[in-house]
């Protein structure tokens, strides 16, 4: 009896160390999925969950009909139905998504303006997506750059945009290839009430590409996690930025014209009664210029004194999954596909977005469109402006400084102190 009962209870110990070392059936593929909690089934596509019926789209503005040709091919690809709604993009997505996301009627899918990510990861709106390492790498770093939240990536961007040099050739045959030139050239040909280079230096959007150009930065980046703790606009290279800035208005070479809230419509005026040679400005300034009769050249922004390229802000619009979707994979699968080199170009073509993946960078189709070359290469120099909730902090106390600096009323080092203390302030009364 000892025997047998000593046998059988090493059967049990044997049975007992097999089950632990068993796989945990919460890993395996059909098991619970960790962003909605329900139960997937696998198919014969690997990994992949069970395909849904469809998939529901949310497209900015009259931007469908570039999303049409990648669903065309997706559908034919998968057997998925693609359903696409299209909504203003500034907010309404995002505020729409807040009331159908839990209510179960929300879409799969949204693009959004990268600024917006912060804000929408901390509300529970979006997921964060996995895909492979060569996907990401078909894109320039920044633009994915602009789609992390904490180190984390939440999307594939679309399309990017940023201030670039705008000239008029009647004026200058060719774009300067550093500011000194610029500078130069501005000095012999401002007077009669034409102007050699203008840009809003008491905006900070448009004023960071010299700070960030010297060495200023908003936030620490530490590997795609931006530190609110640590504002680097009032460190060395901010304040030689914001030196630069100040010379242009110090020496007469900016009218009085462009400081405030009409200083946009002030120097767009100028411009386009071909009174001004150049201009930093976004894309979307062009048609306005052409409308008025100017032939327009492009180009990155020149150099600055330090060999350095100029910072400016950039936006990127990028594709995510909602929270609330319950076919995560197949909706990453999508978006891979919508933002491939193929999709990526064809909307190009179709809406005359810059889309930042690399093999179009050099393509004919965006070489052979200067405006569009422009906004390329000089994105590839551009930091994305910080999509952190903490961000609302900066824009305001940037601008008071700067419009002191621009004036006179201050010297750089001290407003760009003011202005870090007041944010410090505000980050930690608003978002602790």
């Amino acid at each position: 009896m000892k025997k047998v009962l000593s046998l059988f209870m090493m059967g049990l110990l044997l049975l007992g160390v097999l089950a632990a070392c068993g796989p945990d059936s919460s890993t395996q593929s059909g098991g619970t999925d960790s962003n909605n909690n329900n139960e997937k089934e696998t198919t014969s596509e690997g990994t992949m969950p069970e395909k849904p019926e469809k998939l529901v789209v949310w497209e900015d503005t009259d931007r469908g009909v570039a999303l049409e040709p990648a669903i065309e091919s997706f559908e034919k690809e998968y057997g998925i139905e693609i359903e696409y709604k299209e909504l203003g993009m500034a907010d309404e997505i995002r505020d729409q998504l807040r009331l159908d996301g839990p209510a179960g009627t929300g879409p799969d899918i949204v693009t959004l303006p990268h600024d917006q990510i912060g804000q929408v990861v901390t509300e529970g709106l979006i997921t964060n997506i996995n895909v492979d390492q060569k996907v990401v790498d078909t894109f320039t770093e920044t633009s994915i750059a602009a789609q992390m939240y904490d180190g984390v990536l939440y999307g594939l961007p679309k399309a990017t945009e940023t201030p670039i040099f705008l000239y008029n050739k009647a004026h200058l045959s060719e774009a300067p290839k550093t500011m000194e030139e610029m500078y130069t050239f501005a000095k012999d040909f401002t007077k009669d009430g034409n102007f050699g280079f203008l840009f809003l230096g008491d905006n900070y959007y448009f004023a960071h590409g010299l700070i960030g150009g010297f060495g200023g930065y908003v936030f620490k980046d530490n590997s795609g996690a931006l530190d609110p703790k640590d504002v680097g606009l009032n460190n060395e290279g901010a304040v030689t930025g914001a030196e630069e800035i100040q010379k242009w208005y110090t020496e007469g070479l900016f009218p009085k014209g462009i400081i405030g809230e009409n200083g946009g419509s002030t120097m767009d005026g100028l411009f386009n009664e071909g009174k001004v040679a150049a201009v930093m400005n976004g894309p979307w300034a062009v048609q306005g210029m052409k409308d008025a009769g100017i032939d327009v050249g492009a180009s990155a922004l020149p150099t600055l004194s330090n060999g350095e390229h100029v910072k400016t802000f950039m936006g990127v619009k990028g594709w995510h999954v909602s929270a609330f979707s319950k076919n995560v994979e197949w909706a990453t699968k999508f978006i891979e596909h919508i933002t491939n080199a193929e999709n990526a170009k064809k909307r190009f073509e179709l809406t005359n977005e810059v889309p930042p993946v690399k093999e179009l960078i050099e393509d004919p189709i965006i070489k052979d469109n200067e405006v569009a070359a422009a906004v390329a290469e000089q994105s590839q120099y551009a930091v994305p402006t910080p999509n952190i909730p903490e961000m609302a902090e900066v824009w305001e106390p940037m601008a008071d400084s700067l419009q002191t600096i621009v004036t006179g009323k201050a010297e750089p080092k001290a407003a760009l102190d003011s202005a870090v203390k007041t944010i410090k302030q505000n980050i930690e009364t608003n978002h602790q």
